[in-house]
């Protein structure tokens, strides 16, 4: 026990100097979590149970309806897949719903050009009650994870004290980077603290996590989302600088595709959640998607600008009495999303501003178009009067981008 306690303190001070160099742009991809949960009966609902068949027949659907070629590219197993430790305690997938084991499915998604990302807890349990990985299995597990190709690992925080936290998370990043293998790692850890200083260090976290979970789950709800979205708003000047390449905050799934949102609402929170910088983790069912999601999920422009390579996550820079808010993002080339949100829930508000309004400061022309709708609004000069049109819970996103710079003249 000894030299294993030696060997992972000689990790945690590598970890603090290394660079995994992943996710430069917030991870796009499918997780079991939200929409199917710990559904373990194979034998009611072999469809829909979490199991090797399930991830196969997601697989497929990111590799051959589009998904993939837009970004979508990880394959992620939450809670539930264990079956258990083996006599030499490694992890094992249980053996009736992953009858190829975890190898297996990596494989598999690696043929189809996917990464598989799978979940652990530095706990005793996991949130569903399977073995955890407490400190002494943390360089066992996290070289069996490398063994099976994992290309993420979600670890989450239940059943573990606030110490096996502050000691088990640096030194699972240090056990991953040791293995050779580039696995993403995804920490809940701050969720666990509040999400906030000083019992949360982003700076540390920054250092040994690419992207965290800061809050609560997310339901299949709108007052799910806004919970998430106010918390996330109401920390904005401690959150927001502590985002950018290679380490994100993760405000939880889109419920897209599910039954909780409708149609504005799932828009808004595609966009909201793409002004956020946030990871684009579906949880829906992919086999039965509507097209109509399927547009909001696909949208080109909208994947653009949330995997702007500049990084930094946006803000809400506006919260008017008329239950309209506005959220910008800077983006590289001088541009900017911007999002007008509505709050309200009786009928379409006309929303008049400007871009001086907006503090915009520059004096050059801009054009913007409508993420949705892809109409363009030309001539938009700082002091120029414009009008949108907010459906209640919905929202309108503009890529703003200037067309040209004062004193500069166009060829």
């Amino acid at each position: 026990m000894l030299w294993k306690t030696v060997l992972l303190l000689a990790l945690v001070d590598q970890v603090l100097v290394l660079e995994n160099g992943l996710l430069r742009k917030p991870p796009m991809g499918w997780l079991a979590w939200e929409r199917f949960r710990c559904n373990i009966n194979c034998d009611e609902d072999p469809k829909n149970c979490i199991s090797e068949r399930l991830f196969m027949e997601m697989a497929d659907r990111l590799a051959q309806d589009g998904w993939r070629d837009l970004g979508y590219t990880y394959l992620n197993i939450d809670d539930c897949w264990i079956g258990g430790r083996d006599a030499q305690g490694y992890l094992v997938a249980d053996p009736k719903r992953f009858p190829n084991g975890i190898a297996f499915l990596a494989d598999y998604a690696h043929s189809l050009g996917l990464q598989l990302g799978i979940y652990e807890d530095i706990g005793n349990f996991t949130c569903m009650g399977y073995p955890g990985t407490t400190l002494d299995k943390i360089i066992q597990d996290a070289q069996t994870f490398a063994k099976w190709k994992v290309d993420m690992l979600k670890l989450d925080g239940c059943f573990s004290t606030q110490e096996e936290r502050a000691k088990g998370y640096p030194l699972m990043a240090a056990a991953l980077n040791a293995t050779g293998r580039p696995i993403a790692f995804s920490c809940s850890w701050p969720a666990y603290e509040g999400g906030l200083p000083p019992k949360v260090d982003y700076s540390l976290l920054a250092e040994i996590c690419n992207l965290w979970r800061n809050y609560g789950d997310i339901q299949d709800s709108w007052k799910s989302v806004l919970s998430i979205l106010d918390w996330f708003v109401d920390h904005q000047d401690i959150l927001q600088p502590v985002a950018g390449p290679g380490h994100w905050n993760d405000p939880d799934m889109l419920l897209i595709g599910n039954f909780g949102l409708s149609f504005e609402q799932a828009r808004a929170q595609m966009a909201l959640w793409t002004v956020l910088a946030a990871p684009l983790f579906m949880s829906t069912d992919l086999r039965t998607i509507s097209a109509q999601n399927v547009d909001i999920l696909q949208n080109p422009l909208m994947i653009k600008i949330n995997q702007d390579p500049l990084g930094i996550q946006g803000r809400r820079i506006l919260k008017e009495k008329s239950h309209i808010e506005v959220f910008l993002r800077p983006l590289v080339n001088d541009a900017f999303a911007l999002v007008f949100f509505s709050r309200r829930t009786d009928m379409p508000y006309r929303f008049h501003s400007s871009l001086a309004w907006l503090n915009f400061t520059c004096s050059g022309l801009y054009e913007a178009q409508d993420v949705y709708t892809g109409a363009v609004i030309s001539g938009l000069q700082p002091e120029t009067i414009f009008t949108v049109i907010i459906n209640p819970s919905g929202v309108v996103m503009w890529y703003l981008y200037p067309i040209k710079k004062p004193g500069i003249s166009q060829q």
